[in-house]
């Protein structure tokens, strides 16, 4: 829809002062929305045109008064204009602030994203990892394209971001990036945060998440039974790199760790323990939390199989998650598994195969 933008100026009939003039007065219109104000002149009744909203004559005072309100339209219109390249809803009254000086300066939605992804990216190693700054700076790009498809702005300002905003960027991720639904949850969850900073620093005071829910679905990421993993312990790979996938996959299953934590191992993190038996001893990368996992027979088997054999000090010749997850669907299909098999699944054995695993070594 097309906005519309007038200014027209009129003589206030019940401010005549004592030397006969009348203040002139102006009217900002923006889409059927108007405000006035006073255009600090004034002039003779006898010399004003109302259909034309100006002075008429060739007077020196008549001249002067419509060069001011002529400077004045000129003025406003640009303000008009500046501010649609910026908001998504322009206001007279926005323009009358502005014109007057008393606008307060908006903070803006991509500029304050990206002042947050660069304190993100110095903690990267502190308290933040590259894995994280990466779902940030993904997030800013989408929520970059979206401004751009939607609106044609290269940036809003933040008092834009309302309810509507919320359910036009979840459809446009949901279609235009054919995000599934839990990974367009996780890309709203992390432009919330931007919110709650714009909230929490009173640039903005109406929540736009209020009545906002994102929905996030149960996925069943499954398990793999006793006997499918000890088919796939068995198999007899040809080839060394998926021999090497499956064994960072059962030492996984034995521990309990996730895939970084179990490429960030090394030969510090085992240690002996109060009774006597080696044990893996580290922090979480994603919660820097400490974490402590006895060392069983297969996974101390599986780390003597390959000490001294790496570079650089690793205990385990651990892949790119991509390439593991890849390699790991490949072994999945030569052991005749139908499951998606991901290094996460690794971390969602059964209960029971936990224990069984336990009494196997002992």
């Amino acid at each position: 829809m097309k906005s519309t933008f007038s200014i027209l100026f009129y003589l206030k009939r019940n401010g005549q002062k004592a030397n006969g003039n009348m203040p002139i007065m102006g009217r900002i219109t923006v889409n059927g929305q108007a405000v006035q104000f006073g255009a600090k002149v004034e002039v003779k009744p006898d010399y004003w045109n109302v259909k034309a909203g100006k002075a008429i004559g060739k007077s020196n005072e008549v001249q002067e008064v419509n060069a001011i309100l002529d400077s004045i339209k000129t003025t406003m219109t640009k303000i008009y204009r500046d501010l649609q390249e910026k908001e998504l809803n322009v206001t007279p009254e926005k323009i009358k602030n502005t014109f007057f000086g008393v606008e307060i300066k908006h903070q803006m939605l991509l500029e304050l994203f990206k002042r947050q992804n660069e304190d993100v990216f110095k903690l990267i190693g502190i308290s933040k990892t590259k894995a994280t700054y990466q779902k940030y700076e993904r997030t800013l790009k989408h929520v970059s394209d979206f401004i751009k498809e939607r609106y044609n702005l290269s940036d809003i300002s933040l008092k834009e971001v309302n309810h509507m905003f919320l359910s036009d960027f979840e459809v446009y991720l949901l279609t235009t990036c054919k995000c599934n639904a839990n990974t367009t949850a996780k890309f709203i969850q992390r432009f919330k945060s931007i919110i709650i900073t714009a909230k929490n620093n009173g640039w903005i005071h109406t929540d736009p998440f209020a009545n906002f829910k994102i929905r996030i679905m149960k996925v069943d990421r499954g398990y793999l039974t006793q006997e499918e993993l000890e088919t796939i312990m068995s198999k007899k790979f040809s080839t060394k790199r998926l021999e090497q996938v499956r064994d960072i996959f059962i030492f996984s299953c034995y521990t309990g760790l996730a895939y970084i934590d179990v490429k960030n191992l090394t030969q510090d993190n085992i240690r002996t323990s109060f009774d006597g038996n080696l044990w893996i001893m580290t922090k979480r990368q994603k919660t820097n939390t400490s974490v402590n996992v006895p060392l069983l027979k297969i996974p101390q088997m599986i780390l003597e199989k390959y000490k001294g054999k790496l570079p650089e000090g690793r205990i385990l010749p651990v892949l790119s998650n991509q390439k593991t997850n890849s390699y790991l669907k490949e072994i999945g299909d030569l052991c005749g598994i139908t499951k998606n098999l991901t290094f996460h699944t690794a971390r969602h054995v059964k209960s029971s195969n936990r224990m069984y695993f336990s009494v196997l070594q002992d």
